[in-house]
């Protein structure tokens, strides 16, 4: 477990590998700013976060922004700590068990950007394995012991009564289409990951059978926009501004996920498939997206997008074991939530069901 001393310590290890999007010209009164995410390319996984460069809704609040991919959720909670970010992936799995032992860096959670619950457990189509149970004794990949699937899968297993230390074996196997061939390969039994993940290995057209989740499985394991509380406290209108931009790209991609898939793929045309045209290259988004658009949207009644449910962090923090964490408030803030989703929604679905590439 990473200690508040490796915090600290060389920002060098993290790499911040900052992937802006091609062929846009920003004004160079925008501000500039970088959100770190924990994982290793740019993918369909933040797709909300990031086509609000293309369409225009970050020039709107007065910002242009890059995203930095830095493989795993503790380079990114360092490089947010260091400041050489201005915002962050809040990951509850990884933020919470430093929290209970003190020794988290003061990093707020303010936007919760997709919702719960994401996870999955596949296995091949003709493989033994009909339930997590089955799972004992087996050999269960991940794309990487430092990202989200690892500990999540961990306490879906300890919960039901597996030991996820004694009772199986883990693989870091990387992501995409190639933790799907480690599957299809044999050299996993079953491949742990999350939407879309499994959305990228399906348009790949590699076979897959999704185990029935328990029903001891909560709804845990959301995704915020996070921030150093000092930062916060003085760029509230800049925070307010980027969040509206995720909320407004959200609304869209609810609205319309083709169109958002192709605004994706303008901006990201390196992450079409070698030789793909591009109608092929926004299928493959849209089919990597599909599951996680959903999620934008609460799945609590009567909640603004972008609200953080204190219980739900509790649940989290007690599926995790953590109980001796019975006060969250420090982690999470909802004051700009009313701010964040004041503005035209109608205006932005009319947009998305109209938009001409």
């Amino acid at each position: 477990m990473i200690t508040r001393r490796q915090f600290v310590q060389g920002i060098g290890a993290a790499g911040l590998a900052t992937l802006a999007p091609t062929g846009l010209v920003r004004a160079q009164e925008l501000r500039k700013i970088r959100m770190g995410f924990g994982i290793k390319s740019i993918n369909p996984i933040i797709i909300n976060i990031l086509i609000g460069e293309g369409l225009g809704y970050n020039r709107e609040e007065g910002f242009s922004f890059s995203a930095a991919a830095l493989g795993t959720n503790s380079n990114v909670m360092i490089a947010l700590d260091k400041g050489d970010l201005e915002f962050g992936v809040g990951t509850p799995s990884f933020q919470l068990p430093l929290y209970a032992k003190k020794e988290l860096p003061p990093i707020v959670n303010y936007y919760e950007y997709t919702y719960p619950y994401k996870w999955d457990v596949a296995v091949q189509p003709g493989s033994p394995v009909k339930s997590y149970q089955d799972l004992k004794g087996r050999k269960i990949g991940v794309s990487d012991l430092g990202t989200t699937d690892y500990p999540v899968t961990r306490a879906v297993l300890r919960n039901i009564g597996v030991d996820p230390d004694k009772d199986v074996q883990w693989l870091a196997v990387g992501a995409g289409v190639t933790a799907g061939v480690a599957l299809q390969r044999g050299v996993i039994d079953a491949l742990a990951y999350f939407d879309t993940g499994f959305g990228q290995i399906e348009a790949a057209g590699i076979e897959m059978r999704m185990l029935p989740r328990p029903k001891e499985v909560p709804l845990i394991g959301g995704l915020f926009i996070s921030a150093r509380a000092d930062f916060l406290k003085a760029n509230r209108t800049l925070a307010t501004g980027f969040a509206r931009a995720v909320n407004k790209s959200s609304e869209f991609l609810l609205a319309n996920p083709e169109a958002g898939a192709r605004v994706f793929v303008k901006l990201f045309p390196e992450t079409a498939r070698r030789g793909a045209s591009e109608a092929d290259a926004v299928k493959s988004i849209l089919f990597a997206a599909k599951r996680r658009i959903p999620l934008y949207r609460p799945p609590y009644p009567n909640t603004k997008m972008g609200f953080i449910r204190e219980s739900e962090l509790l649940l989290d923090a007690k599926f995790l074991g953590l109980d001796s964490i019975k006060d969250v408030k420090p982690l999470m803030n909802n004051e700009l939530i009313d701010e964040i989703n004041n503005y035209d929604r109608e205006k932005i679905i009319a947009q998305a069901k109209a938009y001409k590439a």
